[in-house]
């Protein structure tokens, strides 16, 4: 049975196009098949012949074996929306900024499709979040996320009143630009910039960060995984609120709406090409310094690089 990978990059970014056009013909030559979107199947600048394929968008994982993504964590994101459920897990290649999902860099395309034609990686699961917006009991959205959910204002000018639930019990209501959910792996994203603590992956927690709340006790909560959450909108309050998954699905949401999130049965499933411990991932992506530093590993093994962190 021919090998089948789904190639994903940005439609309209040329650099984007260019790399996956590089990998489609690496792939190519080692005798795999590369499957793209129809969106990108005229964009993609490909040297490759007849393994080249166009996917059903309606359901464009079946018969892969592995997606990889070529992009920041947007497209990563974007990716994680193809795979999840599936079997095939999701790889991640950096041409961003932090790319903190990305699992490598631009540096070592080459050595990374070595790695993909040898199954030379080890799958690791991603706790998501289900999410449910309702209206006057009536339902709005169902949607999920990898990183978070956020409930924002909908207008710059006013903020939005909300009250938090945990396991049918308000906690607190509060006047504030908005309210983040997230998860472990999003812990370094929105809800890190909005003055969050950073959860380590194999953590099983939900995390809630208020942004810039008007209220004494608006501290960032980490909720166990069994819990249940939910946002709801002060009903005789002004102004409306969008409602974000992972800050690219999005839905309006009037006085008085309930957004209900928990941890879902269905994660992620992540390709990792290291073993390296999160502690290095995080000195790698957000340049931290560790001068000085003369711990056990420095003495035996001299320290790590850069490309090795990462």
């Amino acid at each position: 049975m021919t090998r089948r990978i789904l190639l994903v990059a940005h439609p309209r970014r040329v650099e984007a196009q260019q790399f996956a056009g590089d990998v489609a013909d690496r792939l190519h030559a080692a005798g795999l098949q590369v499957a793209v979107l129809p969106d990108a199947a005229e964009a993609t600048i490909l040297g490759g012949g007849s393994n080249i394929v166009t996917v059903d968008p309606a359901d464009p994982v079946r018969g892969c074996e592995l997606v990889c993504v070529l992009g920041g964590d947007g497209a990563i994101l974007r990716g994680a929306a193809l795979s999840r459920g599936t079997d095939a897990p999701l790889l991640g290649v950096n041409l961003g900024h932090v790319g903190f999902l990305a699992e490598a860099e631009r540096e070592r395309l080459g050595e990374t499709v070595q790695r993909i034609v040898a199954r030379d990686y080890v799958v690791e699961e991603r706790m998501t979040l289900d999410v449910t917006a309702t209206h006057d009991g009536e339902v709005i959205a169902r949607s999920w996320a990898l990183n978070e959910v956020t409930v924002e204002k909908a207008a710059r000018e006013r903020m939005i009143y909300v009250t938090l639930e945990i396991d049918g019990r308000p906690l607190s209501t509060w006047g504030c630009d908005g309210v983040v959910m997230a998860t472990p792996t999003g812990s370094t994203a929105y809800a890190f910039s909005s003055g969050g603590p950073v959860m380590w992956p194999d953590v099983e927690a939900m995390l809630v960060v208020p942004i810039s709340a008007h209220a004494l006790f608006a501290r960032p909560l980490v909720i166990g995984p069994k819990s249940a959450l939910a946002i709801e909108l002060v009903a005789d309050a002004d102004g409306t609120a969008v409602m974000w998954c992972d800050g690219s699905r999005s839905v309006e949401l009037a006085p008085g709406a309930r957004v209900d999130v928990c941890a879902s049965q269905t994660p992620v499933r992540l390709a990792r090409l290291t073993s390296w411990p999160f502690a290095d991932r995080l000195v790698a992506k957000f340049d931290l310094s560790v001068d000085g530093w003369r711990g056990v590993a420095r003495r035996n093994h001299g320290g790590l690089g850069r490309s090795e962190q990462a």
